[in-house]
């Protein structure tokens, strides 16, 4: 299967540079992933789509204000880094531009010293080892000196920082948000749970793979970036009563799939865990966990085409893609929405 099957024309003027002043106002195209039927909705009109007893799964993972701008110590040459993930204490996998000027031992300084950061290990593409000194809190320190890495499409400077943020955002760790539940309200939920909807919230950390185009020709080649994903007792209990019920589960964003396809891979149903996942979903993947997706419109030739395109048949994603490029639907982070039914 060849990645180039997955392309499609998109204007660059159609790329969403800044959220709309209402989340729950973007557009909505409503896909039947049967018959490829089309229809042209609001996203607040997403509850005439659910019913009562179906499973409404959403990502918590909030996004780390990572994106930080400092000074090398020895040269004072601006230095930007992106924390990417965790590795161990302050131990930190990031990003840094320009990489090539930081070695092991190299110290990078922000915030006149409020929070230091010393090169501890040398990879490839761009990738550092970085140990964080600071005294204090970092996630206070973060707030203060860091900013939103927003994708490198928007190019527009972010006003209210919270717009890259679901409403629901709790759990601490993305590089990047979990942007189809960004045009959800605290209302809309209460809506939704008001018509018999079960809500439940599972954790996937989104990584910069994200972003990352994909290199190969062949799609089987592709290897997928790992992301950090936990489930609850109470929410695998839920899902489970959905499935024996024969009710549907509705999976908010691609992370929130690939954290239930995955669990679901691995146990033949829904349970308390946490883990690394790396799932690849692309055609000829048959899904395990989810009958319905909550999407935004996602970068020509991506992984998440390919996911979307295992759902609903990937003649049905292209054409409907096309349908939204001649409507003028916002696609990317800050655009419109797709559910597919």
């Amino acid at each position: 299967m060849k990645v180039e099957d997955f392309d499609y024309y998109l204007p660059e003027e159609l790329i969403a540079q800044t959220p709309l002043e209402k989340r729950d106002e973007s557009r909505l195209l409503v896909l039947d992933k049967e018959t490829g039927d089309i229809e042209h909705k609001k996203f607040y009109n997403i509850v005439d789509y659910l019913e009562e007893g179906d499973t409404l799964v959403l990502n918590d993972s909030k996004v780390l204000p990572a994106r930080l701008i400092g000074i090398k110590e020895e040269t004072n040459a601006v230095i930007e880094i992106l924390l990417l993930k965790n590795i161990k204490e302050d131990i930190w996998e990031c990003l840094v531009k320009p990489a090539r000027r930081i070695k092991e031992g190299t110290i990078i300084s922000f915030g006149d010293g409020k929070l230091k950061a010393k090169c501890c290990g040398v990879f490839d593409e761009g990738i550092r080892h970085i140990e964080l000194i600071y005294d204090g809190i970092l996630l206070e320190i973060l707030e203060e000196l860091g900013t939103m890495p927003l994708p490198p499409y928007i190019h527009e400077k972010l006003e209210d920082q919270s717009r890259y943020q679901t409403v629901y955002a709790k759990e601490v760790g993305s590089a990047a948000a979990p942007t189809a539940g960004l045009h959800f309200t605290k209302e809309l939920l209460k809506e939704i749970e008001t018509k018999g909807v079960n809500i439940c919230y599972v954790t996937l950390h989104v990584g910069l793979g994200t972003f990352r185009p994909v290199s190969v020709e062949k799609v089987e080649d592709h290897e997928m970036h790992s992301e950090f994903y936990t489930m609850s007792k109470e929410v695998a209990d839920t899902l489970n009563k959905t499935k024996k019920n024969n009710k549907r589960i509705i999976a908010v964003g691609t992370t929130s799939t690939r954290t239930l396809e995955t669990i679901m891979s691995l146990y033949n149903e829904f349970k308390e865990c946490s883990g690394w996942t790396n799932i690849f979903i692309y055609p000829g993947y048959t899904f395990k966990a989810i009958d319905a997706l909550i999407t935004n419109f996602h970068l020509p030739k991506s992984t998440l085409v390919m996911l979307v395109s295992t759902l609903a048949g990937r003649e049905n994603i292209l054409n409907a893609y096309k349908v939204a490029v001649n409507e003028k639907y916002r696609f990317f982070s800050f655009g419109d929405a797709m559910f597919i039914k």
